[in-house]
């Protein structure tokens, strides 16, 4: 694999340093497997939906943060050893085990101004719904010619 060296058109970008550090995470090989299967839905006009398929972990077993831009998802299950030490009677035998239970952790790079809303597991789902809610600042204004501008002190 090529390595590009971007340090040249860094003394380009004046006041871009989040821009350069974006693009520094994406040439980052950070293997993500991918376990658990997910869906990413538009729900609306700037609202989203992650559907992750998460059977046999419980509201318990999973933890949802959001760090800057980065919303990481963590599922981790009890130690079986530790199961099966409180359950000698009710252990479990399984014939053919197809449904995984292993632990694990999913990241989403989130775009500027969007918020996780709410998070709901039901029938072995994870519902995660985000919206892109832009500030008023930020959004565009029509400006008419002729204008003077005006500021606010």
């Amino acid at each position: 694999m090529r390595t590009i060296d971007l340090s040249p058109l860094y003394r380009s970008f004046i006041g871009s340093d989040h821009l350069a550090s974006l693009i520094d995470a994406a040439t980052r090989h950070e293997k993500q497997t991918t376990y658990p299967p997910y869906n990413i839905e538009l729900t609306g006009e700037d609202k989203y939906r992650i559907t992750m398929a998460i059977a046999g972990f419980s509201k318990d077993d999973v933890t949802i943060e959001v760090q800057e831009n980065t919303l990481k998802v963590t599922g981790a299950k009890a130690n079986e050893s530790d199961e099966k030490s409180s359950n000698n009677e009710d252990e479990r035998k399984f014939l053919h085990k197809g449904i995984s239970e292993r632990n694990f952790e999913r990241k989403f790079q989130l775009g500027d101004n969007v918020k996780v809303l709410a998070a709901d597991l039901e029938h072995g789902l994870l519902h995660i719904d985000l919206e892109r809610k832009i500030p008023e600042a930020q959004k565009p204004r029509r400006i008419e010619i002729g204008s003077k501008l005006i500021e606010n002190n």
